[in-house]
């Protein structure tokens, strides 16, 4: 409820209770109390109409003030428009320069990645030129080893050749040379047969002799030239005497095989002592078995 309401609800008020008092009151107080009265609704009046004012005053400022609410609240709403209008365009800057820095670092990726194609494009081209020089080298060196190699091998076999043939003609001269060494030992075997056959005791002497050198495996230096003097002496031939020699070194030699497998088994010093022979008196492995299968075979047989 308005204060003006409630003021003229008091007046009303009291009027009423004016006019109660009216009747109550004597007549002569009548007047007084109507002047009373209407002095009293004169100020109530006066009072109503500040009010009023007041009200009007109080109005109009809820007015303005609401007008001006209204005002700032449009003015608040503008710049709120206004604000959000500048975060809109921010947004779009800010999403408009993303895409830039985007697109930017897509492009310099892009730059980079051809960058980095050219890069292996050209190492790869450089690296197959290298391979490429590096296999017309190889090829020349072989090439020029391999020249190398026909001229060396053309020299050796020119060499062979020439060595061949210097070969064939020594050849051809030790071989005349070697027809005349075997006539003079014919003639001289021929001579000494004379003479041995005109003194055979002198040949079993020089036999026995060699024999006797020959015993321990080995012949001494002072052997070796009491046996030359003898030879010079009766006249044996270089051939005679090799022979006898090898007939002996092969008696020697059987008889080691036999002392060796008298036991039935050849020990280990024998097979050194046999391997000693037979390197010294140039024995072949062939003859060697020989030998040994007739000695075993001679053994088996005395046994049984």
């Amino acid at each position: 409820m308005s204060d003006i309401e409630e003021q003229r609800r008091k007046v009303e008020e009291l009027k009423r209770k004016i006019l109660e008092q009216k009747r109550k009151s004597a007549e002569p107080q009548k007047a007084v109390e109507d002047e009373a009265a209407k002095a009293e609704q004169e100020r109530l009046r006066a009072e109503v109409e500040s009010k009023r004012k007041a009200e009007e005053e109080a109005r109009r400022a809820e007015e303005e003030a609401k007008k001006q609410a209204e005002e700032d609240a449009r003015r608040a709403a503008v710049e709120e428009e206004k604000r959000k209008a500048e975060e809109e365009a921010r947004r779009k800057a800010e999403e408009e320069a993303m895409r830039e820095a985007e697109a930017e670092a897509k492009r310099k990726a892009e730059e980079a990645v051809k960058f980095k194609e050219e890069a292996d494009r050209r190492k790869a081209m450089e690296e197959a030129q290298r391979h490429a020089e590096l296999l017309a080298k190889k090829k020349a060196e072989e090439e020029a080893r391999r020249q190398a190699e026909v001229a060396e091998r053309k020299r050796r076999e020119e060499e062979e050749r020439k060595k061949a043939e210097e070969a064939r003609r020594r050849a051809e001269e030790a071989r005349k040379k070697a027809e005349e060494e075997l006539k003079k030992a014919e003639a001289a075997k021929l001579a000494s047969d004379m003479k041995l056959a005109a003194n055979p005791e002198a040949m079993d002497t020089y036999v026995n002799l060699l024999k006797q050198a020959w015993k321990d495996g080995a012949v001494s230096k002072d052997e070796a030239a009491m046996l030359a003097t003898l030879r010079t002496s009766l006249g044996v031939s270089k051939q005679d005497h090799e022979a006898l020699q090898q007939e002996i070194q092969l008696e020697i030699y059987l008889q080691a095989i036999v002392n060796g497998w008298k036991d039935g088994a050849i020990t280990p010093e024998d097979s050194e002592n046999l391997d000693q022979l037979r390197e010294r008196f140039q024995i072949s492995a062939e003859e060697h078995l020989r030998l040994e299968k007739q000695v075993r075979r001679e053994i088996l047989k005395q046994k049984s």
